[in-house]
C-alpha cells in the first residue's frame, strides 16, 4: 500500500512502492492416495492458538533436526555471523551511482552494521551507519537485512546474492529507487518468510514479536489442541485415521495441498477479502476465501516469472493440468502438487536428481516417449527435471536462478527483445472473483507495481457494479490516485469522519481536504484516522503537520514529538518540526531540526529547501544559494528550485 508522506511546504508526495520475494523451498512426497478427505479441522478453530516450534521439537526431534537444514527452516533469524551466508571484506563496497551512494557491510563483535557513505574529492562527506538486526533469507539466493526501531521494521539497502557470490542493492532498490533506511516491512512480507509474528494492526510495520523462521505451525496449522490432546494420552493410529486436531498436509485433497504451498509459493498482487487479514488463512482452508492472487499478463512474454511464482507456473504445466482431470473424474487419485516432488522436511540440497526424476517415471515409463536426441540425452544421464524445468533468472530478484516450475518441452529462445504489450491481470488462485476484489486488483496493480493507467480505467469499470459499504473505500481510493482530490470532497462533506471504518479511507480523505486547503475539515478526518490505527507513523505526521499549518503550534509539536518517540529516524517529521519550531521564531531549534534530518538523508529536498528558507530568513543568503547548488546538482533542471535560486 502507498503511503503519502506530510512535508510542510510542499505539493509533492512520495511514494514508496515495495515488492519482496524469497524463495523458501515447499518438499514433501505425497502418499495420501485414498484417505484425502477435505474436513473441517479442530484447528481451524479462531480459538485455537500457535505453540511455537520448540514444543513441536519435543515430539518430533527428528524431524525438526532436519526441518531446520531447509530454506524454510533458515528463512530468518537474527543477524549474526552464524546465521549470515554472505562473504565480508574491508574492500566491500557497492556503489549506487543514481543517487551517488555507496555501500559497505561490516561485523564490529558478533553485530553486523551497514554504512551509506558519500564521497566528494577525496573526502568523506556523509556517513550513517545502521545494524542490522535480522537477516532475511536461507542464503541459498540471498540474504537481505532488517532493522527493528522499537518494533518498526525496515530493510537495510545492502543484499547479498549468494550464487553470484557478490553484494548489491536490494530488489526494488535499483534504477533510482533507493530509498536507503526507509522501507516499510508490513505483514504480507513477514506472513509468508517468518513464522506469524505480533502484528499492530494497520500499523504498516509495527511488530509485537519476531519469531526466527519458518516453523511447522505454517503447514500444519496451530497446534495446541493438538499438544493437549496428546499429553492427556489421546492417541490416534494416523495410519488407520486421520488426527484432526492437527493438519497433515498430505491428507489433504490436492487442491487444499496446494493451497497450504501457494499461500506463500505464489506471490503477486495479494488482494485480501473484506473482513479478513493475512493471519486468518489456516492449512486445510480454501486459500480464495481469504487472499486472491493476481498477476499481469503480457502478450508473448509467457517465458517470463517472479521468484516466487512456484505454484503458478506449476499449475500451467501438462502434467499438472492432465492429473487434476484425473483427480476430479477419480476420486482415488490426488493429482500432481507440490509434495508429490517435495519433501518439506529435508533441505533440496540434499534431496537428489534421482528424486525428482523417479516422480516422472511414475507417468513416463516408457523412456522412448522422449523424443530428444539419444546422444543429448546421454549428456544430461537423461534427466527429466534439467531438461523440462530449465533453471532460469527471474524479472523481480537480479542474480538469482531458480527453477522453472512450469514442466514443459524447452522451446528456443529468441533472440529479439518484444516490447511487452500489457494484456491484463488475472487471478491466480480464483477464477471465480468479485467485482470488489477486481476492483481493488487492478487499483493495487497501479499502486504497487507502478501499473499501467489503464489500470484506473479497469478498475472504475467495475466499481459501477460494487456495492456498498466496499464502493465508498474503493471510490476513494481511485479518485486519491486520480488526484481528483475535489470530486472527493465533494462526495464526502457531508459524511461524519466516525462513520467511517477503514482508516485509510479516512486517511484519503482528509489528505483530499488538506490539498484543497480546507485544513480544519482535513484535521477532523486525520484526528479520526488516528484513533483507527494510532501507531500508523505517516498518519501521525500528517496530523501534526495540519496542525501546524493552521498554527496550532504547540498541539502539532505534541503529535510530532510522539511520533519520533517511537521512531526518532524520520528525516520528514524532523523537518516538519523544526519548521514547527520557525513560527516559534526559535532559529536555533529549526536549525538542529534540520540538521538532523539531514544527517538521516542528504538529499531529502524539503529539509535543505527548509534550511536554505532559514539561512535566508537570517539573513545568510550566500548559505542559503549553496543548499540550493546543491539540489541542482543532482536535479538540475528542478524549475522551482532554479526560480527561488533566481530570485535569490
Amino acid at each position: 500500500m502507498i503511503r503519502k508522506k506530510s512535508v510542510l511546504v510542499s505539493a509533492t508526495f512520495s511514494a514508496i512502492a515495495f515488492i519482496f520475494f524469497l524463495t523458501v523451498y515447499c518438499n514433501s512426497p505425497s502418499d495420501n492416495k485414498n484417505n484425502s478427505v477435505e474436513h473441517e479441522y479442530l484447528n481451524h478453530d479462531s480459538s485455537v492458538k500457535y505453540v511455537g516450534i520448540e514444543t513441536c521439537r519435543s515430539c518430533h526431534s527428528s524431524i525438526y533436526n532436519s526441518f531446520i537444514q531447509t530454506g524454510m527452516g533458515q528463512s530468518f533469524n537474527i543477524a549474526s555471523k552464524k546465521k549470515s551466508a554472505a562473504e565480508f571484506s574491508s574492500h566491500t563496497v557497492v556503489y549506487d551511482k543514481i543517487s551517488d551512494m555507496s555501500y559497505h557491510p561490516f561485523f564490529k563483535g558478533d553485530s553486523l552494521y551497514i554504512m551509506e557513505f558519500r564521497i566528494e574529492k577525496n573526502d568523506t562527506i556523509y556517513k550513517r551507519i545502521e545494524k542490522a538486526d535480522y537477516i532475511i533469507g536461507s542464503g541459498q539466493h540471498t540474504n537481505s537485512h532488517m532493522m527493528n526501531v522499537n518494533g518498526y521494521l525496515y530493510q537495510l539497502p545492502l543484499t547479498w546474492y549468494a550464487q553470484k557470490k557478490k553484494w548489491d542493492l536490494p530488489p526494488g532498490f535499483e534504477d533510482g529507487k533507493n530509498v536507503h533506511f526507509s522501507r516499510e516491512i508490513g505483514i504480507e512480507c513477514m506472513s509468508c518468510h517468518n513464522a506469524l509474528p505480533g502484528f499492530v494492526e494497520n500499523s504498516v510495520n509495527k511488530f509485537t514479536s519476531i519469531p526466527r523462521g519458518i516453523d511447522c505451525e505454517r503447514c500444519h496449522g496451530p497446534g495446541e489442541l493438538h499438544v493437549k490432546e496428546k499429553l492427556a494420552g489421546k492417541i490416534i493410529d494416523t495410519s488407520k485415521a486421520i488426527d484432526f486436531t492437527i493438519v497433515n498436509p498430505k491428507k489433504l485433497p490436492y487442491e487444499r495441498q496446494i493451497d497450504v504451498c501457494q499461500r506463500c509459493h505464489l506471490q503477486g498482487n495479494a488482494i485480501v477479502k473484506s473482513g479478513k487479514t493475512f493471519y486468518d488463512f489456516r492449512p486445510g482452508m480454501k486459500l480464495s476465501d481469504f487472499i486472491e492472487v493476481y498477476m499481469p499478463k503480457y502478450k508473448e512474454h509467457d517465458d517470463e516469472f517472479i521468484m516466487a511464482s512456484h505454484a503458478q507456473r506449476l499449475q500451467l504445466s501438462k502434467c499438472f493440468i492432465s492429473t487434476m482431470k484425473q483427480s476430479n473424474d477419480n476420486s482415488k487419485s490426488t493429482g500432481l502438487t507440490c509434495i508429490t516432488c517435495h519433501n518439506p522436511h529435508v533441505s533440496v540440497k540434499v534431496t537428489g536428481k534421482q528424486v525428482f526424476n523417479n516422480v516422472c517415471m511414475n507417468c513416463h515409463e516408457d523412456k522412448r516417449s522422449c523424443k530428444e536426441d539419444l546422444k543429448i540425452r546421454a549428456e544430461k544421464n537423461d534427466n527429466c527435471v534439467g531438461c523440462h524445468m530449465q533453471r532460469s533468472g527471474t524479472i523481480d530478484i537480479p542474480h538469482v536462478t531458480v527453477t522453472d516450475h512450469w514442466i514443459k518441452i524447452p522451446a528456443k529462445k529468441e533472440t529479439v527483445n518484444k516490447l511487452k504489450e500489457f494484456a491484463g491481470i488475472y487471478c491466480i488462485n480464483n477464477k471465480q472473483t468479485d467485482f470488489v476484489s477486481k476492483c481493488e486488483a487492478y487499483i493495487s496493480y497501479f499502486e504497487k507495481f507502478n501499473g499501467e493507467k489503464s489500470s484506473l480505467d479497469s478498475a472504475g469499470k467495475y466499481l459501477q457494479f460494487v456495492l456498498k459499504p466496499e464502493e465508498l473505500n474503493s471510490r476513494i481510493h481511485l479518485l486519491f490516485l486520480k488526484n481528483e482530490f475535489e470530486k472527493i470532497v465533494a462526495e464526502t462533506k457531508d459524511i461524519k469522519p466516525e462513520t467511517i471504518t477503514d482508516p485509510w479511507t479516512s486517511y484519503r480523505i482528509g489528505q483530499a481536504f488538506q490539498n484543497e486547503k480546507i485544513f480544519t475539515v482535513a484535521e477532523k478526518w486525520y484526528a479520526h484516522t488516528l484513533t483507527l490505527a494510532p501507531e500508523n507513523l505517516d498518519f501521525l505526521n500528517k496530523y501534526g503537520a495540519v496542525l501546524i499549518i493552521q498554527n496550532k503550534i504547540d498541539e502539532g509539536i505534541q503529535i510530532l514529538e510522539r511520533s519520533l518517540r517511537k521512531n526518532p529516524k524520520q528525516y520528514e517529521v524532523l523537518t516538519n518540526l523544526g519548521f514547527a519550531y520557525l513560527k516559534r521564531n526559535d532559529t536555533g531549534k529549526a536549525m538542529e531540526l534540520y540538521n538532523n534530518a539531514l544527517s538521516l538523508n542528504p538529499d531529502f529536498e524539503q529539509a535543505l529547501l527548509n534550511k536554505a528558507g532559514l539561512y535566508n530568513y537570517i539573513g545568510k543568503s550566500f548559505e542559503a544559494k549553496n543548499i540550493l547548488k546543491q539540489i541542482l546538482k543532482r536535479d538540475p533542471q528542478n524549475t522551482a528550485v532554479l526560480a527561488l535560486f533566481k530570485s535569490l
